[in-house]
């Protein structure tokens, strides 16, 4: 593949991370990652000084392994606090400068300073201690994205509490096991929120949820939509501005051992109940920082926006990534394409966003929308584009590459996890960059590619992406349940971390993901990922996105069958799912062609756009489809049961 980005000179002067080779004397991008990762200890206290994080106590060690590499600890010795970094110092520092702009999906708008969120923050978090709640309590947040959500996180932090974030989307049953599991004793929710025009009514699914959690004692509620009718517990609940109104606005941020936990964050399993993933104070701001300064290349003044929610990892990695270095974090509550399908592109455009980050499911899903709603809006402010999620098709990487960023503009494509609070692999902004690439390892990141027997893969073939060093930001365990941790990514290879991602690297060193190996699909023995079949279908204009899944086969094994959403206007039929099954069989071979193809008004997907292929197999196979508490759509599981009779 051809080279599609190259940087200008004022990319690799104006980068972060250009500063930071410059201080340590490294001259290419293949001597900092080699060196980043040559000596772990060297690199992690080396962007704790480049970055200015502040410890209250200075930390004695970087790392330390004598528990086994699972159980790693960094900063040992030392003393802080995230919500110091992230708000305390820039309140002192830079108190005019703004915090965080949110926008509502009915329009309102609101700008907050650094100054005013250290007050709301300090307000909540004596609120919160007046409530009961101490070091170490579990709290609940359930919140569309918004200021509320900020401060909540940073209250929450400067107490010591660990916070929970819920995805505002979730329905009773799915808030009420994350809260047992965690055992909070308080939640805090909102009356409802916009989606699509109609009122979610978060309250009224927190009443429910927390009736299924006996641990839980009391209610915040913010007024997002001023409801008059809104079921309220005497006793239990509370007011959001009536506390915060009641508690002064000045708390002595706790110092914490950086090891103290700062939020569990829930991921979906493929069976069983949701993982716990426990990320810290110390290893969660150090490493998404470093993230956010290296990767994305944010600087003070500038505005972040990844179109997330709290429950997903990109929500806390946008609000502390942009909060640490002092810059602008935009957060958007609604649909990304609703009332109009340019609602992005204006928001880019009215909010001066600097750098925007989506999943390559939004984009498949505003193409057909056409090129004019982007290209009506003046996009000039952007620096950087980002992607996560899933791995890209060509056709969507470069519509988001020429249309929205007019071919100026890198697409810094990272891929991590909720379990790992950050990224294996990422660009850097002096990258020169091959369509759909991640580049190579980030930083700081000792990754592998291994074959089925835990030997290296050699250039070119698909194999188990590995990392075989710890980082700061790796979770401390399944929480309340470390064999589960130990059993889900170390015991595959002992001393190395199993993610389950495919991935392979190119003659030329390039990096590129492709798809989860447990979606694998084996046809005759022969294996191949879910999105090597999706990008040939995109090639064909009939095709808006699609799913390839493989559903047990006599003779085969596995046979391929692909679930397609069709463009406006598309006539979907027999000649179509013909024309589609002999392009994937032109590309791909004989043996990989489709068996069925499956027509669908819509995927199934999480809040946060993942396609969850899975329950699609599931949903034909008649198999068990695991967690499925973060569909946004069920609905399409039932449309699928009905397609495929």
């Amino acid at each position: 593949m051809a080279i599609v980005w190259r940087p200008s000179q004022e990319y690799v002067e104006r980068a972060n991370v250009t500063r930071f080779m410059r201080t340590h004397g490294i001259s290419t991008y293949e001597d900092l990652v080699a060196r980043s990762v040559a000596d772990i200890a060297w690199f992690w206290d080396a962007v704790v000084k480049d970055l200015g994080i502040e410890f209250f106590q200075p930390y004695e060690r970087v790392v330390d392994t004598s528990g086994g590499v699972e159980w790693a600890t960094w900063f040992g010795g030392g003393s802080l606090n995230l919500a110091h970094d992230c708000v305390d110092r820039w309140a002192e520092r830079t108190p005019d400068a703004v915090a965080v702009v949110w926008e509502g999906e009915e329009g309102e708008a609101r700008r907050v300073t650094y100054r005013e969120l250290r007050e709301l923050c300090d307000r909540l978090a004596n609120g919160l201690a007046s409530l009961g709640i101490q070091r170490g309590d579990a709290v609940g947040i359930f919140l569309p994205m918004s200021p509320e959500a900020v401060v909540a996180v940073m209250a929450c932090a400067k107490l010591g509490a660990i916070w929970l974030p819920i995805f505002s989307g979730f329905g009773a049953d799915a808030v009420a096991q994350r809260l047992r599991d965690a055992r909070a004793t308080l939640l805090i929710t909102a009356d409802g929120f916009p989606r699509r025009g109609k009122t979610i009514p978060m309250k009224e699914v927190a009443d429910r949820a927390v009736a299924d959690a006996p641990s839980v004692e009391r209610l915040i509620v913010w007024s997002r939509l001023e409801l008059a009718d809104v079921p309220w517990t005497a006793g239990r609940d509370v007011r959001w501005d009536e506390l915060l109104a009641a508690h002064p606005a000045s708390f002595d941020t706790r110092a914490l051992d950086p090891e103290h936990p700062l939020f569990i964050a829930y991921t979906s399993g493929t069976t069983g109940r949701p993982k716990g993933a426990v990320h810290v104070h110390g290893g969660f701001l150090v490493k998404i920082a470093e993230e956010v300064a290296y990767q994305v290349d944010l600087h003070q003044g500038e505005v972040l926006f990844w179109v997330s929610d709290l429950g997903w990892i990109m929500g806390p990695w946008e609000i502390v990534g942009a909060t640490a270095l002092g810059a602008t974090v935009f957060l958007y509550d609604g649909a990304p394409n609703h009332p109009t399908p340019d609602r992005i592109w204006d928001m880019v455009e009215r909010h001066g966003i600097t750098t925007l980050g989506v999943s390559p499911t939004l984009i498949r899903a505003l193409i057909p929308a056409g090129d004019e709603e982007v290209r009506k809006h003046d996009l000039s402010s952007l620096r950087i584009l980002a992607s996560t999620g899933e791995p890209w098709n060509p056709e969507p990487y470069r519509w988001f590459h020429e249309v929205v960023g007019g071919g100026r503009l890198p697409i810094i494509n990272l891929s991590g996890g909720t379990e790992i609070g950050a990224c294996f692999l990422s660009p850097l902004p002096i990258n020169e960059l091959k369509p759909c690439t991640l580049r190579g390892p980030a930083l700081g990141m000792d990754v592998d590619v291994f074959g089925p027997e835990g030997e290296p893969a050699p250039r070119g073939e698909v194999g188990e992406l590995v990392c075989k060093q710890p980082w700061p930001a790796m979770t401390r365990g399944v929480w309340g349940d470390p064999e589960r941790y130990l059993d889900t990514y170390w015991r595959r290879w002992p001393g190395v971390w199993w993610h389950g991602d495919w991935a392979s690297v190119d003659r030329d060193g390039f990096w590129f993901l492709h798809g989860r190996s447990d979606d694998t699909i084996s046809v005759a023995g022969k294996r191949l990922g879910p999105a090597e079949v999706e990008s040939i279908l995109t090639l064909h204009p009939a095709v808006a996105e699609s799913a390839a899944v493989g559903i047990p086969d006599e003779v085969k094994g596995e046979a391929i069958w692909c679930f397609v959403v069709t463009k406006p206007g598309a006539g979907a039929g027999d000649g179509l799912a013909e024309e589609l099954s002999t392009l994937v069989a032109e590309h791909l071979g004989k043996a990989f062609k489709p068996s069925r193809i499956v027509f669908v008004p819509e995927l199934p997907k999480t809040r946060s756009a993942k396609i969850v292929r899975r329950a699609i197999r599931a949903a034909v196979a008649g198999e068990d489809p695991g967690d499925l508490s973060s569909l946004e759509n069920p609905s399409a599981l039932d449309a699928i049961g009905e397609a495929v009779g």
